[in-house]
């Protein structure tokens, strides 16, 4: 049996540092906007190379706060990749604004090229995802948000650590949210989230919409939520933190191994493009018989993913869209697979994966 990720190994390799920094937490008392989230944030702020973090509760919440902060709401269109995971979505119709799908590239980020097509006098902001952990084009993409005055919300979620042209992702945008959920590449122990900037005025509006609009325990000054980033995950994503950049390098040896290994000629690795930074956050293979060898690696016990099954203008909840043609990401979506990846899987497994693929009779 390979699963698709094991926790438990990571947390069997750092579990002294962890258990101590989690019981300091607990034996001091405070668990919410306390010192560990202040420490975090200047950690992660100085990683990302920006000036700004503020914790929150979700990649979902920074997404959502990001764009209320940038003053994005009702009757208002933000253009985000059609092939990408809800909540990116989600947190454009929570602002009350309505996503613009645009259509992704053969290596299933967003098309830039497309880009201009879809912006209108209501678009307001573009929200790029360095999708599997790649990086966008963020040269390009600085520059269309600039000539056309909108906001850039890098949705970094899957790519933490990841660079285009020697720049870290999240370091492009006005703002950038990541996820801290378990599975992504600096994870938690449960949600969480962060919005960075080197905007002191959005910075300065985060720190209060994240709690219920207040600048302070007192004074409530504008729109809010609770989005706390707690003090246990913020001291838990600061001790592993410093294991981020080795995981990654250990993320793209893997997938260096799975390339050289995987010889069966149905099977196809999404191009290598020059300036991308891939960190690695899923494995993500193609092939025209996708579903016939999902079937047979299960069968061995090997277990696979679809990421992401239903393209976002097919979700019954974006029906208005479910009309619009969007090529590139329907050739793309019938035939992707991600096969296990995580710091922690064992050459052996994959090993063992790449030879049931060669093996397979398609």
């Amino acid at each position: 049996m390979i699963p698709f990720v094991d926790f438990t190994r990571e947390y069997k390799a750092i579990k002294r540092e962890i258990n101590a920094a989690v019981l300091r937490v607990l034996a001091r008392g405070p668990v919410t906007l306390g010192p560990e989230v202040e420490n975090f944030e200047k950690n992660f702020a100085r990683y990302c190379g920006v000036k700004h973090c503020v914790g929150v509760n979700s990649g979902t919440d920074a997404l959502f706060l990001s764009l209320v902060v940038a003053g994005i709401g009702r009757g208002d269109e933000v253009i985000v990749p059609v092939n990408t995971a809800l909540p990116t979505a989600m947190a454009v119709v929570m602002s009350g604004a309505r996503p613009v799908f645009v259509d992704c590239d053969f290596s299933s980020l967003i098309d830039i090229g497309k880009i201009p097509a879809s912006i209108t006098k209501r678009t307001k902001a573009i929200i790029p995802v360095h999708l599997y952990g790649k990086a966008c084009d963020m040269t390009r993409l600085r520059k269309m948000a600039d000539d056309h005055r909108l906001v850039l919300i890098e949705d970094c979620a899957q790519a933490a650590g990841a660079r285009w042209r020697g720049k870290k992702v999240g370091a492009w945008g006005d703002m950038a949210c990541f996820s801290f959920y378990p599975t992504k590449n600096l994870g938690a122990y449960g949600d969480g989230g962060a919005v960075v900037t080197n905007n002191a005025d959005y910075h300065k509006k985060l720190r209060a919409a994240r709690f219920y609009g207040q600048a302070n325990r007192v004074a409530c000054t504008t729109f809010g939520i609770n989005s706390r980033l707690d003090e246990l995950q913020a001291v838990i994503l600061d001790t592993k933190l410093k294991y981020v950049d080795s995981w990654n390098k250990k993320r793209e040896e893997l997938a260096g191994l799975y390339r050289r290994l995987i010889k069966n000629p149905v099977v196809s690795f999404p191009p290598a493009q020059k300036g991308h930074g891939h960190v690695y956050h899923l494995l993500v293979i193609r092939t025209k018989k996708r579903d016939a060898l999902m079937k047979i690696l299960a069968e061995r016990g090997i277990k696979t993913m679809i990421h992401y099954p239903v393209l976002l203008h097919r979700q019954p909840f974006f029906k208005e869209s479910k009309n619009r043609s969007f090529p590139n990401a329907h050739a793309v979506n019938g035939e992707i697979l991600s096969l296990p990846m995580y710091p922690h899987l064992r050459q052996k497994e994959v090993e063992v994966i790449a030879r049931v693929i060669n093996q397979a009779v398609l």
